[in-house]
């Protein structure tokens, strides 16, 4: 592939802090290089009604600091039919993009491996909250959500405490329980529930009976949204036996999505968005850029859509662990 003079970038699935910042970094090493940007608002949606405008390195002044996606973003299902992407490509050959860096899950980068099996350069750039992107040990957006996460149940642990109650918390996370794992181990949770291990009512039961039998004031439980065993059955469950506390369910929802990224989402976000734009320069395609360690590394757009990141169960013999 020859240099592209003209690169499209978009943002795709769920937003996530710090893809602004991608966007940002994608942009201006865009210009540093020589290279013409053009922002696709709506993901693939946009892509296919060819809702693209050229922007330059002032357009994306400002938006470091900002959560969410300038771009926006949408699902668009339709994006899998073959006479859709034929429709995309012909939009990006319309207005004279030759390479595509596509921001977000693995959704998205399932849409950019189907542009490079029609011959369209394409490189990816893992961004969600849940961290399940294959091919990263970190996503764009992960740790802000941590912090989001945490600030809240440090904010419940207050109350939960003031009421000897017991605080059924539930994150995000429908299919990998990272974020459930990883808050429950900084948050000193006395049980984590996530998709990829089961638990019982009578398990989690015993650990908060556990905690009150200890003298504590409370205890906390965080639960993964897709864990088997869902946060209000559980509380239900909780209620029936004699566990010592009282119990109350709080669904952080959409909020761990927003607010400013963190320092060390906004600096991946900006190591991931020059090495997409230096790989395509190259002459690199048909993969997508992301962390091992504390290397940039690239694997196969194929390969990531293919495949799912689960929770490192390790991380939950240590939760588990700690919370004796």
């Amino acid at each position: 592939m020859q240099n592209p003079k003209t690169i499209a970038v978009l943002t795709g699935g769920g937003d996530a802090p710090g893809m602004n910042a991608a966007v940002r970094a994608v942009v201006r090493s865009a210009h540093a290089l020589g290279m013409r940007a053009v922002g696709v608002k709506r993901a693939y949606e946009g892509l296919a009604r060819g809702l693209m405008q050229d922007i330059g390195a002032r357009d994306v002044g400002g938006i470091l600091q900002r959560g969410g996606t300038v771009l926006q973003t949408a699902r668009f299902a339709e994006f899998a039919r073959p006479e859709v992407q034929r429709e995309a490509l012909r939009q990006l050959n319309a207005r004279g993009v030759e390479a595509l860096v596509a921001i977000g899950g693995d959704g998205t980068m399932r849409g950019a491996a189907a542009l490079e099996a029609l011959g369209f350069p394409a490189v990816g750039i893992p961004a969600s909250i849940d961290n399940d992107v294959y091919g990263t040990d970190m996503a764009i957006g992960v740790d802000t959500a941590l912090n989001t996460i945490l600030d809240a149940i440090d904010k419940l642990r207050d109350t939960a405490a003031s009421h000897q109650r017991a605080f059924i918390i539930e994150t995000m996370g429908r299919k990998c329980g990272h974020l459930a794992l990883m808050s429950g181990i900084i948050s000193g949770a006395e049980m984590t529930l996530i998709p990829e291990q089961e638990a019982s009512a009578e398990e989690v039961a015993a650990a908060v009976r556990g905690a009150y039998e200890r003298g504590k004031t409370h205890a906390i439980i965080v639960v993964a949204e897709g864990a088997k065993l869902h946060a209000s059955a559980l509380k239900q469950q909780l209620d029936r036996m004699n566990t010592g506390f009282g119990s109350r369910v709080t669904i952080l929802g959409h909020v761990q999505r927003g607010g400013s990224p963190s320092a060390w989402d906004r600096l991946l976000a900006a190591r991931l968005g020059i090495a997409a734009v230096e790989r395509l320069a190259k002459g690199e395609r048909g993969v997508m850029v992301g962390l091992r360690a504390t290397t940039v590394t690239g694997t196969s757009l194929q390969e990531v859509g293919s495949r799912r990141r689960d929770a490192d169960l390790e991380y939950y013999r240590m939760a588990r662990m700690l919370a004796k």
